[in-house]
């Protein structure tokens, strides 16, 4: 069955970079882009969906998102607003709630989170661990982190556990959790920050990510969050598919980002949740990096689930444009999963279409905190379930 989908006043493309093309249509089979043009131009189809003069983009690509947790820390949340500090350890909160919850809610959790990621325009999105820290609870994240999206990240070294031996729980990290976890994982990550007393410093993470290498896992770096560190040169160094957070950076790790294939993943979604400074993404865009926007959706930093958020706050508070923003949440969130097959539509790529009920992507900036995006319900989210 093909589908047309025509009434598109602007179609962004992202290929090349931003392509629009106006008055457009998509042809879309099984699942798959098959023609983009001028609507005057499209070939015939089996059926027709009319968006109505709305613009199309790229479903969003959401390369970083904590989504199998239970509890709730808005206390924390509060407590922030009124002049605490962020320092990591909240993420024990989480942990004990996680472990105490069942399968069964984990995973109607976990599919709400989902939904209302793809309600907001999110077509792809990445799902870590970390809020188990143990060996069964860290499997049993991933297992079902797995039922909803391939782009699974196995993120055992987010804290070391309170009264734990460090040394031992990176041992264990690297070892008997790895094994148990890596089946069902694409990605390693670990949460690099000596300025954090829960956290790891540079010869910690390595061992885990040279572990989770060497366990066929591709690598994600937590780094240069909470201040400047090692997080940006040990990712570049070991070819990290990205680095997350690059809140505090010197010029060293700004040359060596843009020297490398390592996608810099900007979350300002912690900053505006934490009252913290925002990343400098025009330094890092005049540099040559390539940029993603991502979420961060998770209880403790950032409780919101929507890129459109972060596309605003990439434009007013990180001095990116309305289409650079856009690619970094779309083109540029698939590099950092290194992804040829979303984040831009052109024929052969997966039909994953986000229409906004507005004539331009200019409205994503423009019109912020309004629900202007949602996923075209041609293709389902990126593993199921994917339900508008």
């Amino acid at each position: 069955m093909s589908v047309v989908v025509t009434g598109i006043a602007e179609l962004v493309t992202q290929d090349p970079w931003v392509g629009v093309v106006r008055d457009a249509a998509v042809v879309v089979e099984d699942g798959l882009v098959r023609w983009v043009g001028p609507a005057a131009g499209a070939p015939a189809a089996d059926r027709s969906v009319d968006v109505g003069g709305r613009a199309v983009v790229p479903g969003f690509v959401d390369s970083h998102a904590h989504l199998v947790f239970a509890g709730d820390r808005s206390a924390e949340f509060a407590a922030r607003m009124a002049g605490e500090r962020y320092d990591g350890g909240g993420i024990a909160t989480t942990v004990a709630a996680t472990r105490a919850a069942p399968d069964a809610e984990l995973r109607a959790l976990l599919a709400a989170r989902v939904a209302e990621m793809r309600a907001q325009g999110t077509t792809t999105v990445e799902v870590k661990s970390g809020y188990g820290l143990t060996v069964a609870d860290e499997a049993r994240a991933l297992r079902l982190a797995a039922e909803v999206t391939p782009e699974t990240t196995f993120l055992g070294a987010h804290v070391v556990p309170a009264g734990a031996d460090r040394d031992a729980y990176v041992a264990l990290v690297a070892g008997e959790m790895l094994a148990a976890c890596a089946p069902h994982a694409r990605w390693v990550d670990v949460f690099c920050e000596p300025a954090s007393p829960h956290a790891f410093d540079a010869d910690e993470a390595r061992a885990v990510l040279l572990a989770g290498r060497a366990a066929g896992l591709g690598l994600r770096v937590h780094g240069n969050q909470l201040g400047p560190g090692p997080g940006v040169a040990l990712a570049v160094e070991l070819g990290a598919a990205s680095v997350d957070h690059c809140t505090h950076l010197t010029a060293a790790d700004v040359d060596a980002l843009a020297g490398s294939g390592t996608v810099a993943t900007l979350l300002p979604g912690v900053e505006f949740s934490t009252r913290s400074p925002y990343p400098d993404a025009r330094r890092l865009l005049d540099a040559g990096v390539t940029v993603a926007l991502a979420t961060d959706c998770n209880p403790g930093t950032c409780f919101s689930s929507s890129m459109p958020l972060m596309i605003a706050l990439a434009v007013r508070e990180m001095r990116m444009t309305p289409a650079e923003a856009l690619r970094a949440a779309t083109a540029g969130g698939a590099a950092a999963l290194r992804r040829d097959d979303v984040g831009v539509i052109a024929p052969g790529r997966r039909a994953d279409l986000t229409v906004l009920d507005a004539p331009s992507h200019l409205h994503l900036a423009y019109r912020p905190g309004v629900p202007l995006a949602r996923a075209l319900a041609l293709a389902p989210m990126d593993g199921p379930p994917g339900r508008d």
